[in-house]
């Protein structure tokens, strides 16, 4: 009897991860990302750069600018296990300070193609499920943003 149309081709790995040197990956032992048949979970990300492991110094006092990268860091594992910006279908928003939530709020628009006014169907836009999480404290004080996404490859 064959298998449901839903199993994994063969030509796919079951599972796959992106590793970047961002000190914490190592540290608690984390994928910056894992995909899994069609499903792919980005962990938390902040502003780190994957290629440096600190915060540029020239971001660190904006929860804008650290979203923006946070964001950029995201979409690049998403794309790297063989999805699109567009695949994106839920994100995870942690914010230390509630005065630094619409900075963030605006970053994930401008990712996701969604004007100020929420208008953008047509221009590419995503609207993936959203969720902000504001007053937290993160493992570093220099960090003012965390982000999570999910994505799912429909044409795998």
């Amino acid at each position: 009897m064959s298998s449901p149309s839903t199993s994994i081709p063969p030509t796919q790995p079951i599972r796959a991860h992106v590793h970047t040197s961002n000190p914490y990956e190592s540290l608690y032992g984390y994928a910056r990302a894992t995909r899994r048949g069609p499903f792919i979970f980005v962990s938390g990300t902040t502003a780190i750069d994957p290629t440096t492991g600190t915060i540029p110094p020239s971001i660190l006092s904006s929860a804008y600018l650290q979203a923006k990268a946070a964001f950029g860091e995201i979409v690049r594992a998403v794309e790297e296990l063989g999805g699109k910006r567009e695949d994106v279908c839920r994100v995870r928003m942690y914010v230390t300070d509630g005065e630094d939530f619409e900075d963030v709020a605006r970053a994930m628009r401008e990712c996701f193609g969604a004007d100020e006014e929420g208008e953008g169907e047509g221009k590419g836009a995503v609207w993936p499920a959203a969720t902000g999480i504001v007053g937290v404290r993160f493992v570093s004080p220099d960090m003012k943003v965390e982000i999570e996404a999910d994505a799912v490859v429909l044409d795998w």
